[in-house]
């Protein structure tokens, strides 16, 4: 009795502490890229989630059932083969266009074919690194300048003046005020109020090289980043006088369309270098640096990414149902959006063992296999009481052979002149064949309330019932304990490497036991996206 009551009370303390977890930190990360590493960029259809498109080190990959499969749709030839940029254009969703170190590629069929409308005269022009699609024309910034296309991309002219041969990095716009461009290049923020035909710069950046007043510079670093504070611009989808700006420093905002900014608070962010912003349909802003992602509210940073296992994500994008995905080193990861009523729907416990069998099945399968059912025992008392009910049968054979036989002499033959003679023969014969046959059918009436197999029964049930009581305690509290290292595991930094691998190990042992009194069974009906 105190043994259940101390599993209780352990139960209870560790579903209390899962629901602080769960509802105070995040939900757990899926691996849905199966083994597709050094991911740039990640595309989603705006109206079917399963269709998502990925950039490689040197190709363009597709799943129609939600990463379930991938199949290659573009391989990126020539020296640099990197994938820069996806995205749809805004007048045709089967319409892709691609940004690559190797030019700008187009397809008309949803990947089904590819044709390339852009190739630079220098190995930097040639880098495509952002684009824009807008109703009369391509803007596409390179590492050496901006292009626009009016015809899309049958032909290109370079911008000339400040933007002639900048390293471009991000090209901001909204197909509802076409007019308006905003591009982030390593020298600031510039943008433009007609279609691209002048320029002015509305945040101004010093370069970050000899810049004493600039902290020390970050390990991990690309060249590029060294010189400049500039890292990603973005609009807020729903309020188009909001932008947003990732530097070396911080995030920054604007509220009237780049006439001024303000520094976001950077409480919560752990570093303040941020690589890439998004903004989703209902304002939320997200952050990525090299500590993870990062959501801001009421001026504090939250951090989405604990459970993720990537060290270096690159891009974030949002599905039609808020789902949040992350390109990353590590492959491409998937973050179920749950909101307040959702919260409400699934207790702490649910949500992070969804992907799970119950304890109830694990418990149900480790008896099973170990052949410690009750039923059993009910079994084994039914089939004594009906053996009270069959008769002891004896039978009997009994067979006497007895042969009798007496001789004697009992006649004289002769006269006076010839010998007698005698004769000798037989003088009774008796021959005896008896077989006896018994049968008889013998009931004890008393084992029909009681047997001496009843004994050895009870002496047997009590040890099948110890037996079964301890797997069930031992899969029980392996369950809950694995549980509880998921959980841990949630909780670490993303650069603690070591302690991540320690409970990573831990999880994979846990797992192990619970198969070997399960027989496999819990394994087998693990949902596999990433527990």
């Amino acid at each position: 009795m105190k043994k259940n009551a101390l599993v209780l009370v352990v139960g209870g303390l560790l579903i209390f502490g899962l629901r602080i977890s769960v509802f105070g930190s995040d939900i757990a990360w899926q691996e849905i890229g199966r083994e597709n590493r050094n991911l740039a960029t990640v595309l989603i259809d705006p109206d079917n989630p399963n269709i998502i498109y990925i950039g490689a080190n040197n190709s363009v990959l597709k799943t129609e059932d939600g990463g379930k499969s991938w199949k290659n749709t573009l391989t990126i030839k020539g020296q640099n083969k990197s994938v820069n940029s996806l995205k749809f254009s805004p007048a045709d969703r089967n319409a892709i266009y691609v940004a690559t170190g190797n030019g700008l590629f187009y397809s008309a069929n949803c990947g089904k074919s590819w044709d390339r409308v852009f190739k630079g005269r220098s190995y930097s022009e040639n880098e495509c690194t952002a684009f824009v699609v807008l109703p009369l024309g391509i803007y596409l910034g390179t590492k050496e300048g901006l292009f626009v296309s009016n015809d899309l991309g049958r032909s290109w002219h370079k911008e000339t003046g400040k933007l002639s041969n900048s390293h471009i990095i991000t090209i901001a716009s909204s197909f509802k005020e076409p007019e308006s461009i905003y591009l982030a290049c390593v020298d600031g923020i510039f943008k433009s109020k007609d279609k691209g035909l002048s320029w002015e710069k509305i945040f101004n950046v010093h370069p970050t090289e000899g810049d004493s007043d600039h902290e020390e510079k970050i390990e991990g670093q690309d060249e590029e980043e060294q010189f400049s504070d500039i890292r990603y611009l973005t609009l807020d989808p729903n309020n188009l006088n909001h932008l947003y700006l990732a530097t070396s420093r911080g995030v920054y905002r604007s509220q009237d369309k780049g006439g001024s900014w303000d520094l976001l608070s950077g409480a919560g962010l752990i570093q303040r270098d941020v690589k890439f912003l998004l903004v989703s349909g209902e304002s939320q802003l997200y952050a990525v640096n090299k500590s993870g992602i990062f959501k801001y509210d009421n001026d504090h940073w939250q951090e989405l990414s604990l459970g993720l296992m990537a060290t270096e994500i690159s891009f974030l994008a949002l599905d039609n149902q808020n789902n949040l995905y992350a390109a990353s080193d590590k492959g491409l990861f998937k973050r179920e959006h749950f909101s307040l009523k959702d919260k409400e729907k699934y207790d702490a416990l649910t949500l992070y063992s969804r992907n799970e069998p119950k304890i109830g099945e694990i418990q149900k399968a480790a008896v099973r296999y170990a052949q410690v059912e009750p039923e059993k025992i009910k079994e084994w008392r039914r089939l004594a009481a009906k053996r009270a009910l069959l008769p002891n049968l004896s039978v009997g054979i009994d067979r006497d052979n007895n042969r009798t036989t007496s001789s004697s002499i009992w006649g004289i033959y002769g006269n006076g002149s010839t010998p007698g003679r005698y004769y000798i023969g037989p003088d009774d014969q008796t021959r005896y064949k008896n077989k006896n046959y018994s049968i008889s059918l013998t009931w004890e009436l008393g084992d029909l309330i009681y047997s001496d197999a009843q004994t050895s029964i009870d002496a047997r049930s009590r040890l099948t019932t110890q037996l079964r009581g301890d797997i069930l305690d031992e899969v029980t509290k392996l369950y809950f304990e694995r549980l509880r290292v998921k959980v841990e595991l949630d909780n670490l930094s993303i650069e603690d490497k070591k302690k991540r691998f320690e409970k990573e190990l831990k999880l994979q042992e846990l797992t192990a036991s619970l198969d070997g009194l399960t027989g496999g069974y819990f394994s087998q009906h693990l949902v596999k996206d990433g527990s």
